[in-house]
This record gives structure tokens, C-alpha cells and sequence, in this order.
């Protein structure tokens, strides 16, 4: 199985949409998704994720599945910090500049998987964040034929198979989700890897033969499709290369 992780396109967050851009990187992901066919198709519950999902569904004549666990809204509000003493700006952990030098700690890497254990976390539950994306993580890839066994990077094969599956969503959840499923500790991942708008990152869960998938990532957060079509890419529409 091949399984396709896309970032929503360029968003307009209130009223949650994309802009012209955004609809634009949603097309030119449907091109490059309809060369070789996708069997499956899940969505994000936001508008963003259906909107960037839509073109690619037109093409393929698919519909959707919405994954609620996937829209970024509970991410955002199990995954963030404050980012002030004043406790008036909330945002991603991993995007306050002092959090992220913790997250560094080798306190807190020593804990690995346990890193939301250390008492500097203690006024925020990140452990039910992350067993609320890991559990449902774990479900999804279950109905897929692939059994997660927890803490090695491993899945049973119960159902090996050659679809090529896709689910539209989000950056701050996508880091949390890639996370789960390839069994790296959530900070080690989060503050290395970021995900472009339309970013596609494909993740080959190939039978090794004995009846075990060792998923591998193939490309990450890949944008060539914009490339193709001639829209400017890099990272965010901010730093450009």
C-alpha cells in the first residue's frame, strides 16, 4: 500500500477556506495524483482539507471519507501552549521559540515517547493529544489491513495490498499523525519536519515478505507537482527555492 499525506493548499483560516493560490495547488495536485489513480480517498472535517481534497475527487470520480480526528481544530487546541507569561497568545508548542529549545533538552529527550511527562509540561495534557492521534491513527490503518504493533515502527500485514490510499489535512496535525505512525517520538519529528501548503509526503507500507510492513517514507512534503504547473514553490510562500 501507498499511502499519500497532502496539506491542504494556501488557507484562508477564518472563514475557513483557500485562497485563489490555494485552489490553484489543489488542482495541480489532482494532476499528479490522477497519473497513477488513488483507490481511496479521506478528508479532514475542515473546509480547507475538503476544498484541497475536491479537485483530485473530480478527477478520479471518488468521494471522500471525513476523518474528524484529522481536522487540525483539536490538534490545535491539545498540541499548543501559551506563548506569553500573560497567557493572551496561544499557539503551537513547537512554534515558541523556548519551548522548542526545551523540546531539545536531553531531559527530555531521554524520556522519548513519554516526553509530555516532564514536569515543565505539567499544566498542559499532551499525553491525551497524542493517544487521541495514535489511537485513531492505529484504527484507520487497521481498517487498511495494516495492524500497528505499538513502539517498534511496525505493522502486522493482515490485509497486504497495492491501493494507494490519500488523506487531505493539515500541518500541525500531520506532524503529530506521522509521528504516531512511524513510532518517533513527537518532538525529535515536530521540531525537524514542517509541511509545505499541498506538501505531499508518500509512505510505502510494502509486505517484507513475513507477514510485516516497516513503513518508509519515499518523498516528504514534495511539491513538484507546483513546479510542473508553474506556480511559485517553497516553503509557505515565505522563503522560496
Amino acid at each position: 500500500m501507498l499511502f499519500f499525506y497532502i496539506r491542504h493548499g494556501h488557507p484562508i483560516y477564518s472563514p475557513d477556506s483557500l485562497t485563489p493560490l490555494g485552489e490553484r495547488q489543489a488542482e495541480a495536485v489532482a494532476k499528479r495524483l490522477a497519473l497513477y489513480g488513488i483507490d481511496k480517498v479521506y478528508s479532514s472535517t475542515s473546509n480547507r482539507a475538503k476544498l484541497t481534497a475536491k479537485p483530485t475527487c473530480e478527477l478520479l470520480c471518488k468521494e471522500p471519507e471525513l476523518l474528524d480526528f484529522a481536522n487540525e481544530g483539536h490538534a490545535w487546541k491539545q498540541l499548543g501552549c501559551w506563548a506569553d507569561e500573560e497567557k493572551t497568545k496561544w499557539t503551537w508548542l513547537i512554534d515558541v521559540p523556548k519551548m522548542r529549545r526545551f523540546l531539545c533538552d536531553p531531559e527530555v529527550v531521554k524520556l522519548g515517547h513519554n516526553w509530555y511527562d516532564h514536569p515543565k509540561f505539567a499544566e498542559y495534557d499532551y499525553k491525551k493529544g497524542i493517544d487521541r492521534v495514535r489511537t485513531e491513527s492505529d484504527k484507520l490503518f487497521a481498517s487498511l489491513g495494516y495492524e500497528h504493533i505499538p513502539g517498534t515502527g511496525m505493522y502486522k500485514a493482515t490485509n497486504p495490498n497495492n491501493d494507494r490510499v490519500a488523506l487531505f489535512a493539515h500541518a500541525g496535525f500531520g506532524l503529530t499523525f506521522l509521528s504516531c505512525i512511524l513510532d518517533i517520538p513527537y518532538p525529535q519529528f515536530a521540531i525537524h519536519f514542517d509541511i509545505c501548503h499541498s506538501g505531499m509526503t508518500v509512505i510505502n507500507f510494502g509486505d517484507n515478505g513475513e507477514g510485516y510492513s516497516i513503513p518508509r517514507i519515499m518523498t516528504y512534503s514534495n511539491d513538484s507537482h507546483l513546479y510542473r504547473e508553474g506556480i511559485m514553490t517553497g516553503y509557505n510562500n515565505g522563503i522560496r527555492f
